[in-house]
């Protein structure tokens, strides 16, 4: 196969090409250039897509042998994941740029050139792998490595997508052993830091990158209750689960800390409250995808809801839920007013399914713009996008 190496200028990626190289590919290495700032350079471990990754990435691909091509998709990952970031946050949700980018630019902007330019699949360093069904057809599967598993990020793929899809090192046992074969391989980024954080605000302060880009105003914290507790500069630099950096002027009745409940951009203000106020069982998704084929079974219904697994953070344990789907949005539109149980602000609906998850642990902390993945086992079924949630039993 014509295969197109993603080398972002770390370690997993330059394992991943060389597999790819080892299996009989013809392989050409590419690195993307998602910023067009020259002077930005990696920090420790912080951000990625660099001038030092893109010069890591060329070196490793000198000692293959593959051509390698850097791509300029700034203009791209502006509009798709870093705009896209802002008004999420305007919102009042708390997005996962991770998803969006490997969403709209690393599966999607750079399959579609591939393919154009006639290769035959994207192989790219995350820890997932991908099975067939009995149809032949592709289906994502978490990595070998639970640890360092990534396929909560790759959720958002089309069953088309994962068609031209490889993950050379996903059934790798560690990330141990793909440093250890770097190492054998002789490549300089064997023991180079993972990245973290979000690329695109390598200081990792999101607060002081947001207030540069969204008006703020100030405005209230209250409790549940509608009493006033202190003041913020911004309720759009605030998440759910927030527990720092709150300025409550006057300390809960109890003693305990207080944390972000709620976020109401319209009317600017920060609703905090206890811990057990976080605790909620039943989530409502937006932007609905499948990844794979579609599970025959999943209704419209609470009582037609498939058994299965909820995760919403990359590195979250699953939950074991029920999951069935709802109406369909033809439009945007915005989401109805929160039910006396619901403890999230109405905000508006794009266009898609809905899907709906009960699960039989209550969560804590989630926050509307989170993604959650659906498996069955070690299979994922699809993502959603979360809207609204609703508080358990526990947290009344």
């Amino acid at each position: 196969m014509r295969v197109l190496a993603a080398m972002s200028g770390g370690v997993d990626s330059a394992v991943a090409a060389a597999r790819a190289v080892d299996a009989g590919h013809e392989v050409v290495g590419v690195h993307l250039a998602l910023s067009r700032m020259p002077g930005t350079l990696r920090t420790g471990s912080r951000g990625c897509c660099t001038i030092e990754d893109s010069r890591d990435a060329h070196r490793v691909a000198g000692m293959l042998g593959i051509p390698f091509y850097v791509w300029d998709f700034s203009e791209r990952f502006k509009a798709d994941v870093v705009d896209d970031f802002v008004a999420e946050y305007s919102q009042g949700r708390t997005p996962n740029p991770c998803m969006r980018c490997n969403e709209k630019i690393k599966f999607a902007a750079l399959l579609d050139r591939a393919i154009a330019l006639g290769f035959d699949a994207v192989a790219t360093g995350h820890y997932a792998e991908i099975a067939r069904d009995g149809d032949g057809e592709p289906e994502l599967h978490r990595g070998l490595d639970l640890n360092k598993d990534q396929s909560y990020v790759l959720g958002v793929l089309t069953q088309e997508q994962l068609r031209h899809c490889l993950f050379p090192i996903g059934a790798s046992a560690s990330k141990a052993e793909v440093r250890a074969e770097a190492r054998e391989r002789g490549f300089p980024v064997a023991d180079k830091p993972d990245s973290y954080d979000i690329c695109f605000i390598p200081d990792g302060d999101t607060k002081a990158w947001l207030s540069d880009k969204i008006p703020m105003r100030p405005g209230l914290i209250t409790d549940a209750d509608g009493h006033v507790l202190g003041e913020h500069e911004g309720a759009m630099t605030y998440t759910v689960g927030q527990r720092r950096g709150l300025r409550i002027e006057r300390p809960a009745d109890d003693g305990k800390p207080r944390y972000v409940l709620a976020v109401d951009p319209r009317e600017n203000t920060v609703t905090v409250g206890p811990r057990k106020a976080l605790s909620v069982d039943r989530l409502d998704g937006i932007r609905t995808s499948w990844c794979g084929a579609p599970p025959a079974d999943v209704g419209y219904a609470e009582s037609a809801a498939i058994d299965c697994e909820v995760q919403i953070r990359a590195h979250a344990d699953p939950v074991p839920a029920r999951m069935w789907l709802g109406e369909h949005i033809a439009e945007a539109e915005d989401a109805e007013a929160t039910d006396p149980e619901g403890i999230t602000p109405p905000r508006s609906r794009p266009p898609g399914r809905l899907m709906h998850v009960a699960t039989a642990l209550p969560l804590s902390g989630v926050a509307p713009g989170q993604t959650m993945v659906i498996y069955r086992g070690s299979r994922v079924l699809g993502q959603s996008t979360i809207d609204r949630t609703h508080r358990s039993a526990a947290a009344v």
